[in-house]
């Protein structure tokens, strides 16, 4: 059954700078989203950076969830590592619990996780993958929800593993023809234009399908839509979507609320 709830999330990869480096803007985001991804050290990220964004997300009452990725700074995470299901089950479990821990020191607490990058792009086809990073939630904390990409294995082994899983739409990637993302070595797979991202996303959630690049709706439920932190212009788009959000009647909430 589809999703017919006027509550939405909207959500965002944060926390990814590293050391004195910084990407985007992660206060001004954080007055803005309703759940926030933060990374956890291996993809970007460190325990400073953690724990100012926790601060942060607890004082404008944004939920959060640990991002989790392959320990991959030099490339971001989105370059793919042959590990086995296994090492991925434990490096997930490795990046919960520093999570955890780093924001309950904080006052906060972490209620789902995502996968980033590679790690997310190749659990959206590989079930053994998908599932492994279900297992490590599981095994983690089995009370935390799994964000999972929308028509994809994620959502399937999070519903086999028997944890919470949500449905999310990307707000600025485009999608193959399969309903895939595409990939960001290809020219389109960002989008950046805001009134582009702000009707797409207004009639994607009208819809409850993702569209295609061919223009093919394919159905799914929505809990959540996912605005990159670290795109050209984030934070206006970000403010540009929320007011279309509120515009068209939608309730804004973490998804992990419901």
């Amino acid at each position: 059954m589809l999703k017919t709830s006027k509550n939405i999330d909207l959500n965002s990869d944060l926390g990814e700078g590293f050391g004195q480096w910084r990407m985007g803007d992660d206060d001004s985001m954080l007055s803005l989203v309703t759940s926030a991804n933060i990374a956890c050290g291996f993809h970007a990220g460190d325990y400073n950076i953690m724990a100012h964004c926790y601060s942060q997300a607890k004082q404008k009452n944004v939920a959060i969830g640990a991002h989790v990725g392959f320990p991959d700074l030099a490339g971001f995470g989105r370059r793919p590592l042959a590990l086995s299901p296994e090492e991925i089950t434990r490096l997930i479990i490795y990046q919960i619990g520093a999570a955890q821990a780093l924001a309950l020191s904080m006052g906060h607490k972490i209620t789902y996780v995502k996968a980033h990058g590679a790690l997310a792009n190749i659990a959206e086809t590989d079930k053994e993958i998908a599932e492994s990073i279900a297992y490590a939630i599981r095994l983690a904390n089995p009370s935390l929800c799994l964000l999972a990409i929308a028509c994809s294995e994620q959502t399937l082994a999070g519903e086999k593993a028997g944890i919470r899983t949500y449905h999310e739409i990307f707000a600025d990637r485009n999608y193959t023809k399969e309903g895939r993302l595409q990939p960001r070595q290809e020219a389109s797979s960002v989008i950046t234009d805001i009134d582009l991202i702000t009707s797409r996303v207004k009639k994607m959630l009208e819809t409850q399908s993702i569209i295609t690049c061919n223009g093919k709706e394919l159905s799914t439920p929505i809990d959540s839509i996912c605005l990159h932190g670290d795109t050209p212009h984030a934070v206006e788009t970000a403010r540009k979507l929320r007011e279309m959000l509120v515009k068209e009647d939608y309730n804004l909430r973490p998804f992990s609320q419901d």
